[in-house]
């Protein structure tokens, strides 16, 4: 099993290897084309959302062995302003930034498990998992 890597999100050039990184370690595992892009997609999305909203991060990414098939977890914290509102936030459409406001609604669509814990003043994490069909 491979050691979990935890690597920066503080500029556009961060958010890139977050999703080569994220890449290298789908095809590793043996995820298809289509959920190793599935999961690409959500990384990128959410470590843009900590670039931009919080002005950074850092993202986990850990190999998931041992169950029934493997899986990609990916973690991502931030010390930013927080989401008021999680709901809200999580409807397709929804954007604070002026984007098409499918971060967050997106990035669950695209995964197996979607985890998000934020409070205003308390920056959030988002914790998302793939695993192998």
């Amino acid at each position: 099993m491979s050691a979990p890597r935890e690597l920066p999100i503080a500029t556009n050039g961060d958010v890139v290897v977050v999703r080569q990184q994220t890449r290298s370690l789908a095809a590793e595992i043996g995820l298809s084309l289509v959920d190793q892009t599935k999961i690409v997609t959500a990384a990128s999305e959410l470590a843009r959302n900590a670039l931009v909203h919080a002005g950074g991060g850092r993202v986990l990414i850990e190999v998931l062995e041992g169950g029934r098939r493997p899986g990609l977890r990916l973690v991502f914290t931030d010390e930013g302003p927080g989401i008021p509102d999680i709901e809200q936030a999580l409807t397709e459409g929804w954007s604070t930034a002026g984007g098409l406001g499918l971060g967050l609604s997106g990035s669950r669509r695209l995964v197996d498990e979607f985890d998000l814990v934020s409070a205003p003043g308390e920056g959030t994490r988002v914790t998302v998992t793939k695993w192998a069909r």
